[in-house]
C-alpha cells in the first residue's frame, strides 16, 4: 500500500480525513474541554476552508450564468428550455418532498424523545417578501457583497440576455466573462483540493463539541433522512429517467457517480459544479450549450436534499417532538414551502438551515429544536448534497432527451475517464489532478471508470 497520502485518489484522502477527524474529536471530547478546544484550534481552520468556498461562489455563478445564456442563442427556444428546466426542478422537488414526508410519518423520528438539552440558535424567520427581494435585488453590488446568489442569478440572466440581444457588439465582453469563468473554475479546483484538510477540522469540531453519545437521540432522525435520500436516488430519479428520459437509470448512476461521490464528501453543490458539468457533457451526453446553462442554474436553486427532503422530515420531527398536531392542510403547506422555498435558499450559506427555518415559520412550528439539529448537520449534509447533485444531473438529461439534445452514443458508451480529483479547467499543456495531460490531449477513446 502506498503510504504517501498525497498520491492517493481524492476520495481516499477524504475518507481518511473523516476517520481521523472523528477520532481526534472523540479524543478531545473524552479528555474534557471539547467545546473550548474546538473553538480555539479546530473551528478557525474549518472556518477558513468554508470561507474559501464562499468567496468563489458569486463570481463563479455570475460568470457561468452569463456565459451559458449566451451559448443558448443557437439552441432552440431559450424560453422553452428554461421553462422545461424549471418545470422539472419543481416536479422532482415535489416528489422528493412527498417521499420525505412519507418516510417521516412512517418512522416517527420525533416520538419517544426526552427533553432535548440545547439552546436555540434559530435564525430570524424568513418571510416570503424576503424571498422576493432576494430574487430581485435593488443593488446588484450589495447583493454580491451579501452573498445573495439568487439575486446574482437573476441579474446574470438579464445581463446575458442583453449581451445576446446586442449581437456582435457584446462579443468582446462575452469573451472576457468567459475567461473569468475559466479562471474561477481554476480557483474552485484549488479550493476543493483542500477538502480533505477542511473535512478533518469540520467533523473534528462537531465530534469534539457534542461528543458521539450526544447524537444518539437523533439516530432515528438521521436514519429517516438517509432512507428518504436513498429512495429518491434509487427509485424516484430512476423511474423518471426510464419513463420520461427513456434511458437506462443504472447507466446514468454509473456515469454520474464521480459527481455524486464528490458532492457527498465535499457537502457543496457549487464546489461540485465543475465536475458535474463535465459529467453532464462528457458522460451523460447532454449538449454542451444546454448543460452549461442547466448545471449552474441547478447548482444554484435546485436542492432536493437540502430544500425538499430535509425540511419535510425535520418539520415532522419538530411537530412530533413538541407535540404539535399536523393536519392534511399543514402537510400540504410544508410541501409547498419546501418546494417553492428553494428559490429563496439558492446559493446562500447554509441553505438547509434557511429552508428549514422558512418551512417551520410558514407552518407555525416552534424553532427551538433547530439548534439541536445543527449538531448532526455535517453527518446528514453529505447525503443531502449527494442527492442535490443527482437531481441537478437528472433534469438536464430529461430536458435534453425531450429536445433532441442528448447524445445517446456518449450516454450509452464507456464512461469517459475524468480526473482522479475534482475537475480542473482544461488548459493546453496543463496537468490534471492525476499528473496526466488534460483530457483533450489524451487518446480520443474513452476509458471506463
Amino acid at each position: 500500500m502506498n503510504l504517501r497520502v498525497w498520491k492517493w485518489q481524492f476520495w481516499q484522502q477524504i475518507v481518511l480525513s473523516l476517520v481521523l477527524g472523528v477520532a481526534a474529536g472523540a479524543l478531545i471530547n473524552n479528555f474534557g474541554g471539547g467545546e473550548k478546544t474546538a473553538a480555539d484550534w479546530l473551528d478557525p481552520f474549518g472556518d477558513v476552508y468554508v470561507s474559501l468556498l464562499k468567496v468563489v461562489v458569486v463570481p463563479l455563478v455570475f460568470a457561468a450564468i452569463v456565459v451559458s445564456v449566451g451559448r443558448l442563442r443557437g439552441v432552440g427556444s431559450v424560453a422553452r428550455l428554461t421553462a422545461k428546466t424549471l418545470g422539472w426542478f419543481v416536479v422532482t422537488s415535489a416528489i422528493a418532498t412527498a417521499i420525505g414526508l412519507t418516510v417521516a410519518l412512517l418512522i416517527k423520528p420525533g416520538q419517544g424523545l426526552g427533553k432535548l438539552s440545547s439552546e436555540s440558535t434559530a435564525t430570524d424567520p424568513v418571510t416570503w417578501t424576503q424571498v422576493l427581494h432576494n430574487l430581485f435585488p435593488s443593488n446588484i453590488v450589495k447583493a454580491m457583497a451579501d452573498g445573495n446568489v439568487l439575486g446574482v442569478v437573476t441579474f446574470a440572466v438579464l445581463f446575458g440576455a442583453a449581451l445576446v440581444a446586442i449581437g456582435d457588439r457584446g462579443a468582446r465582453l462575452t469573451s472576457l466573462i468567459d475567461d473569468l469563468y475559466v479562471v474561477m473554475q481554476k480557483v474552485v479546483w484549488w479550493v476543493v483540493r483542500l477538502t480533505p484538510i477542511g473535512s478533518f477540522f469540520l467533523i473534528g469540531s462537531v465530534v469534539a463539541t457534542y461528543g458521539p453519545s450526544s447524537l444518539a437521540p437523533l439516530a432515528k432522525f438521521t436514519g429517516a433522512i438517509y432512507l428518504a435520500v436513498a429512495i429518491m436516488l434509487l427509485v424516484g430519479y430512476p423511474v423518471l429517467l426510464r419513463a420520461f428520459g427513456r434511458v437506462n437509470p443504472l447507466k446514468f448512476l454509473r456515469n454520474s457517480w464521480p459527481a455524486i461521490q464528490f458532492g457527498f464528501v465535499s457537502s457543496s453543490s457549487l464546489a461540485t459544479l465543475p465536475i458535474a458539468q463535465r459529467v453532464s457533457i462528457e458522460r451523460n451526453g447532454v449538449q454542451r450549450e444546454y448543460a452549461s446553462f442547466a448545471q449552474p442554474l441547478g447548482a444554484t436553486i435546485k436542492f432536493d436534499g437540502c430544500g425538499a427532503i430535509y425540511p419535510a422530515v425535520a418539520a415532522v420531527f419538530v411537530a412530533q417532538y413538541t407535540g404539535v398536531h399536523l393536519g392534511i392542510a399543514d402537510y400540504a403547506l410544508i410541501a409547498l414551502a419546501a418546494v417553492i422555498g428553494q428559490l429563496g435558499t439558492g446559493g446562500t450559506p447554509g441553505p438547509a438551515l434557511v429552508a428549514l427555518t422558512l418551512t417551520l415559520t410558514t407552518v407555525g412550528l416552534p424553532l427551538q429544536a433547530v439548534g439541536y439539529l445543527i449538531a448532526i448537520d455535517k453527518v446528514i449534509d453529505m447525503a443531502r448534497t449527494a442527492l442535490n447533485v443527482t437531481g441537478q444531473l437528472t433534469v438536464p438529461v430529461l430536458v435534453a432527451r425531450s429536445e433532441g439534445l442528448l447524445d445517446e452514443a456518449v450516454f450509452n458508451g464507456p464512461p469517459k475517464e475524468l480526473t482522479s480529483g475534482p475537475a480542473e479547467p482544461e488548459e493546453q499543456g496543463a496537468p490534471d489532478a492525476s499528473g496526466e495531460a488534460p483530457a483533450r490531449e489524451r487518446a480520443a477513446e474513452p476509458v471506463p471508470a
